[in-house]
């Protein structure tokens, strides 16, 4: 079973649905906006993925936060802002087999499916 998480208008994602849709990979999709996103998610991605590798740095969410906000940040405080700002949690996130991938290259797909 595939699970992509992310953000529908997302470009990454889009990429993303667009390789395995290509390679006839079934997979779902879960839209952090439509779907929601809980803690306990966010906890599961957290004992997979480093909490500050989950944290989109590059996009407008993040650099809105005041510098003492992103100063202060510590595991907890970073994933309940991940839930009130799911735009702010790195894109996708691909869960597979149990095993958990964050972001999107054609390559690392194809070793993740070994295509």
């Amino acid at each position: 079973m595939i699970t992509l998480y992310g953000i529908s208008n997302c470009d990454t994602i889009k990429k993303a649905k667009k390789y395995l849709t290509g390679k006839n990979l079934a997979f779902n999709f879960h839209d952090y906006r439509k779907d929601g996103i809980t803690s306990k998610l966010l906890l599961d991605f957290a004992e997979h993925i480093d909490w500050q590798e989950l944290i989109n740095k590059r996009g407008t969410t993040y650099r809105k936060l005041c510098d003492e906000q992103k100063k202060n940040l510590d595991k907890d405080s970073a994933l309940a802002l991940l839930v009130e700002q799911p735009a702010m949690i790195k894109r996708p996130v691909l869960v597979y087999n149990d095993s958990y991938h964050l972001g999107f290259k054609a390559d690392q797909y194809d070793e993740i499916f070994a295509l």
